[in-house]
């Protein structure tokens, strides 16, 4: 594993949000969401993620994840992903939400 400096984490803005929309993106190749979240004082941003085997769209609402909020916005199967919603593959290679045991303030800074 390749190691990286203090100041080189510093730079990634991980921060809290709530999903307040997710839809099927009919446009993706692989099974995706079209999810719109809301980072408190930084907006409601929107983030296209593969997430569709372990939630349904209305499961979605109000779950609070962590989010990459400084990657240059990406246009992913005709949607402009302006975040990385962050989670971890399971066993079967299917996305796990990254998420908090209590609730955050939207747009929080991961410590």
């Amino acid at each position: 594993m390749q190691t990286i400096e203090w100041q080189d984490f510093e730079k990634v803005e991980l921060r809290v949000a709530t999903i307040r929309s997710a839809r099927r993106n009919e446009k993706a190749l692989k099974p995706a969401y079209v999810l719109e979240v809301d980072l408190g004082e930084l907006g409601v941003k929107t983030s296209s993620a593969q997430i569709t085997a372990h939630y349904g769209c209305d499961e979605l609402i109000g779950r609070q994840v962590l989010c990459v909020c400084n990657f240059a916005p990406k246009r992913i199967a005709g949607v402009c992903s302006e975040v990385l919603v962050t989670g971890v593959y399971d066993s079967e290679n299917r996305v796990v939400l990254a998420g908090f045991d209590k609730p955050l303030p939207n747009g929080a800074r991961l410590a």
